[in-house]
């Protein structure tokens, strides 16, 4: 067993993080800060029946990462059906590209931003005709 089954994003503002996920990627929240002992929302990210995993948003205990340093932990990539479209929600509510779009040849569309929090995270479109 080693199996991924739960990621954190560490948030500064926990409100501002949960209305950009939910508005961008359709996330839910449910409060579990009473199991954790601090602010902390369980994110649902999708439908059960479909490959992926939950996590949730943990209130940052330390400053936020600065811009261009080397990253410190995981970057999560989230799986999207229409990658320009997605970006567009991603910079309408406060995101930036970290690396924009680029072709994995025959694969998909892959590209990284930085959401409001400071946090590093990917989007990626499967699409067989990428180049």
């Amino acid at each position: 067993m080693g199996r991924l089954v739960h990621f954190e994003i560490h948030v500064e503002d926990m409100e501002r993080a949960k209305q950009f996920y939910g508005e961008v990627f359709s996330w839910t929240f449910e409060d579990w800060s009473g199991y954790a002992g601090m602010p902390y929302f369980g994110a649902v990210t999708g439908d059960a029946s479909e490959p992926g995993i939950n996590g949730a948003l943990v209130q940052r205990q330390g400053a936020s990462p600065e811009p261009g340093k080397a990253l410190n932990g995981y970057a999560c990539t989230m799986g999207v059906e229409d990658y320009d479209s997605t970006e567009a929600k991603i910079l309408q509510h406060g995101g930036n590209v970290a690396l924009p779009k680029y072709a994995l040849p025959g694969m998909a569309w892959q590209g990284y931003y930085i959401d409001p929090e400071g946090n590093l995270f990917g989007i990626h479109q499967p699409d067989e005709n990428a180049k």
